[in-house]
C-alpha cells in the first residue's frame, strides 16, 4: 500500500449537502420573524404619541429632568474631578439650575403680570392704532363675501351661539394651577438630583456589564457622544440667546418702551423653538409696540429691530459657533417641532431639537432601521455615521505629533 492510498483513506469524508428547501425554509422563517418585528416596531411607534399625550403628566416632567440632567452632567464632572462628592455636586448642580430658573421667572413672569393688568386700558388704544387695518380687512372681506353670494346661494339656517368661559381674574388661575405646577416641578427637581447623584456609579455599571470589550467601548462612547451633543447644544444655544435677548432689551430701552428686561427673556426663551419662537417673538413685541408708542409704524420698529438682529444670528452666529458637527436637517426639526408641539405643546415645542439630538446621536452609533433594505434587500440596520465616528475616534486616537 503506498502514501497516496494511505492519504486517501485518511482524508475526512466531505460535509453532507445541506438540502435547497431547508435552506429556503430557514430563510423564509427568518424574513416572517423579521416581518414580524417590523410590524411590531412600526405598531409601538403609531401608539407611542397617543401614550405620552395620555400620560403626559409622568412622562412630560421625566424628559424634561432627563434632558436637564444630561446638560447639567459636565459641571457635575467638573466638581467631581476636584473632589467633591456625587451627592454634593448633584446637589451644587440643582442650586445652579434653581438660580437661573427665579433669574427667569422673576424677569418674565413677573413684568407680564403687570402688562396683563394693563391690557384692558390699552385695548381701546390698540384699536384706535389698527383701524385702518381693520377697515381694509372688512372691506376685503365684504369683497369676497359679495363674490360667493353671486356664486352659490345657501339657505339660511340661523346662525350658532358659542360662549367662551374665561377666567374670572389672572390670580385666580395661577391659585388653581399653582399647586400642580410646584408638584411636577418638586417631582423634576427629584430626578435631576438623583440622576446626577447616581450617574457616575450608573456609567460604569453600564460600561462594566457588557460582554466583550468592543461592547463596553461602544457603549461609553455612545454615553460621551449624547453627553457632549446635548450639553454643548444646549450650552451654546442658551448663550446666543442669553445675548440675543440681553441686545434686544438694551436696544428696546433706548426706544423707551416699559418692561426692556422682560421682553430680552421673551425673546431668549422663544428663540429656542426653532422658526415659530422668533415669529412669536415679533408679534408679541408688534403688540406690545403698539400699546406703548402713539403709531403703528412707530409700534413696528421694535419687531423689525428684533427681527434684524435674529436673522444675523441664525445665519451667521449660530453656524459659525455651533458648527457643522451639530447640523440638522430643517425637515427633521420642523418634523419633530410639530411632533412634540402636538404631544406636550410648548413643553414640548421646548424640548424638540434637545429630543432630536439625542435620538440622532443613539442612531448614528446604534444604526437607523432600514425599511428601504428590508423590503429590497435583507439589511435591517443602516449605519449613516460609521465613518464620520471612525474618522473622528482615529483622530482622537492619534497622539500629537504623529504623521
Amino acid at each position: 500500500m503506498d502514501a497516496r492510498t494511505t492519504k486517501a483513506k485518511a482524508a475526512p469524508p466531505p460535509p453532507p449537502e445541506i438540502p435547497h428547501a431547508l435552506i429556503e425554509s430557514s430563510a423564509k422563517r427568518d424574513r416572517l420573524l423579521a416581518s414580524i418585528a417590523l410590524i411590531a416596531g412600526i405598531g409601538s411607534l403609531l401608539a407611542l404619541p397617543f401614550a405620552l399625550r395620555a400620560g403626559a403628566e409622568f412622562f412630560m416632567p421625566v424628559t424634561a429632568a432627563l434632558v436637564v440632567a444630561i446638560t447639567l452632567v459636565p459641571m457635575l464632572e467638573w466638581f467631581e474631578r476636584r473632589g467633591v462628592p456625587s451627592r454634593l455636586a448633584a446637589g451644587l448642580c440643582i442650586i445652579f439650575f434653581i438660580l437661573i430658573a427665579v433669574f427667569a421667572i422673576g424677569s418674565i413672569v413677573l413684568p407680564a403680570i403687570d402688562w396683563v393688568a394693563l391690557v384692558p386700558e390699552r385695548i381701546p388704544r390698540v384699536k384706535a392704532e389698527l383701524d385702518p387695518v381693520l377697515d381694509l380687512y372688512k372691506a376685503f372681506d365684504k369683497f369676497v363675501d359679495r363674490i360667493f353670494s353671486q356664486i352659490t346661494v345657501f339657505p339660511d339656517r340661523g346662525g350658532r351661539t358659542v360662549t367662551l368661559e374665561t377666567p374670572n381674574s389672572l390670580g385666580g388661575l395661577l391659585a388653581t394651577s399653582a399647586p400642580h405646577v410646584l408638584i411636577q416641578l418638586f417631582f423634576s427637581l427629584l430626578v435631576i438630583f438623583f440622576f446626577l447623584a447616581g450617574w457616575t456609579s450608573m456609567r460604569k455599571k453600564t460600561i462594566v456589564s457588557r460582554g466583550s470589550f468592543e461592547g463596553a467601548l461602544t457603549t461609553a462612547r455612545v454615553i460621551q457622544q449624547v453627553v457632549d451633543a446635548t450639553s454643548i447644544y444646549i450650552g451654546t444655544i442658551t448663550l446666543i440667546n442669553v445675548t440675543l435677548g440681553a441686545l434686544t432689551a438694551l436696544i428696546l430701552w433706548q426706544l423707551g418702551m416699559d418692561s426692556p428686561i422682560m421682553w430680552g427673556g421673551i425673546v431668549a426663551v422663544l428663540n429656542y423653538i426653532p422658526y415659530l419662537g422668533p415669529i412669536v417673538s415679533a408679534l408679541l413685541l408688534f403688540l406690545g409696540g403698539l400699546m406703548i408708542f402713539s403709531d403703528v409704524w412707530t409700534a413696528m420698529l421694535p419687531p423689525l429691530i428684533f427681527v434684524g438682529l435674529h436673522m444675523v444670528e441664525a445665519n451667521f452666529i449660530t453656524p459659525m459657533i455651533v458648527g457643522k458637527r451639530l447640523t440638522i436637517s430643517p425637515l427633521a426639526i420642523l418634523i419633530a417641532l410639530s411632533f412634540w408641539s402636538w404631544v406636550w405643546g410648548t413643553t414640548g415645542a421646548l424640548l424638540a431639537v434637545p429630543l432630536l439630538i439625542i435620538m440622532k446621536t443613539i442612531f448614528s452609533a446604534a444604526g437607523t432601521p432600514d425599511i428601504a433594505g428590508f423590503l429590497f434587500e435583507h439589511g435591517t440596520l443602516t449605519h449613516v455615521g460609521d465613518e464620520e465616528e471612525e474618522k473622528d475616534s482615529a483622530d482622537v486616537d492619534t497622539p500629537q505629533g504623529a504623521t
